[in-house]
């Protein structure tokens, strides 16, 4: 992989836009996300100051993404839900006269349970809103509390009902291997999940990530060999229940796949808005990366200037590319079609042959002209099987 040829795109990836909404009720001892209480706010988010910020830097960044289309629309956080329905239906309505939707465009909100009643979920779904992610986490109590959640386990489970009323396509959060949890506890969580018939459930491996509480307080977690099992007790479960486990930690019913989530992993573009928010934008020459302002008051202050509230920005070389690609597609059970690295990348297949090689050779994953995709231990070792595709191991 020493030798590039000069990378050129034929032609642009799908498009998305990721809009931070970046405060919460409360900082859980876990989240390494760009979030902030609101208290620290005075109690209260800067609502219509901050959607008027957001406006103007998705304006600021037209000549990035001029004429394309949005395949889909994501509101992360934080806690998007803590913000009103009349304020993301004003986003929205900007957000559609700056930039054109696909024909039936996904437009999903993160919710919590505690930060809505029914009332307002009607409302995000006549703003625009057709998807709804929901942050349960787990429907057991005790683990909610361990967690620093703000929403009990009833709390949890009226959530859900009141988006069945209002969403068909709904996914769930959850997350397993947490402080003292057994593996019945977590496979009555799945399973608790998978009686609501949602048409999407995430699973999350609980990870202790730097500059977290819970990372300068550990608290004590199932060993490796437990959660291991608590994964694949998850994955027979849901694959029982009709769910295809098409991502590390994703499951959907036919067709219900997250198609934001699938642009991030076959390495589409995507424009972010908001504190902290990365973008990825392809142009013919070059792939560049950039991060906004991510302190809210330092972004909104930045915003005010005609000039876009960017922190940072990199053009990715062609290892970069490589990598990138490698690590987010990799993520796919299925794994991906082989042309479509150089359509992604500019680079021709070539470039990463030797770790290709390598990497089949230790069985984590299998290749041909026409796929490429990581074997049942490459899924389980995924970290060992992205290495092999490091610029600086991958030189061989």
């Amino acid at each position: 992989m020493a030798n590039y040829p000069v990378p050129k795109l034929t032609a642009l990836p799908p498009l998305s836009l990721y809009i931070h909404i970046p405060w919460c009720l409360k900082k859980c001892p876990y989240c390494d996300f760009n979030s902030h209480e609101i208290r620290g706010d005075g109690g209260q988010a800067p609502e219509d100051e901050y959607i008027a910020a957001l406006i103007r830097d998705l304006e600021s960044a037209l000549p990035d993404v001029w004429g394309r289309r949005l395949s889909s629309v994501f509101f992360g956080g934080g806690t998007p839900s803590l913000f009103s329905a009349r304020a993301i239906d004003t986003l929205l309505t900007a957000v559609r006269t700056l930039l054109p939707l696909e024909p039936g465009t996904e437009v999903t909100l993160e919710a919590n349970p505690g930060t809505f009643e029914a009332q307002k979920f009607a409302d995000f779904r006549k703003a625009g809103i057709n998807r709804l992610s929901i942050g349960i986490q787990s429907f057991n109590a005790k683990h909610l509390r361990a967690l620093g959640r703000v929403h009990d386990d009833r709390e949890a489970r009226r959530a859900v009902e009141i988006a069945q009323k209002n969403f068909d396509n709904i996914n769930l959060d959850l997350m397993y291997a947490l402080p003292g949890q057994t593996l019945l506890e977590a496979q009555a969580d799945i399973e608790a999940a998978c009686a609501f018939g949602v048409p999407h459930l995430s699973a999350y491996h609980l990870t202790l990530e730097p500059n977290t509480f819970f990372h300068r307080y550990p608290p004590e977690l199932p060993d490796d060999d437990v959660a291991s099992s608590m994964q694949e007790m998850i994955e027979q479960i849901t694959a029982n229940r009709q769910y295809r486990n098409y991502e590390t930690s994703a499951f959907a019913r036919a067709g219900k796949e997250s198609r934001h989530n699938m642009n991030y992993w076959l390495f589409g573009d995507y424009l972010g808005i908001g504190a902290g928010a990365h973008s990825k934008i392809s142009f013919a020459d070059k792939i560049v990366r950039q991060m906004r302002y991510k302190q809210p008051r330092e972004y909104l202050t930045k915003a005010q200037i005609a000039a876009a509230p960017i922190q940072t920005q990199q053009e990715l070389t062609p290892p970069d590319r490589c990598f990138e690609f490698m690590m987010n597609a990799l993520r796919l059970t299925g794994g991906f079609e082989a042309a479509l690295f150089y359509e992604r990348t500019g680079l021709p297949i070539a470039a990463i042959q030797k770790p290709l090689d390598e990497a089949e050779r230790r069985g984590l994953l299998v290749h041909d002209a026409f796929r490429i995709k990581p074997t049942i231990l490459g899924k389980r070792f995924l970290n060992d099987l992205l290495q092999i595709f490091l610029p600086e191991t991958s030189v061989r």
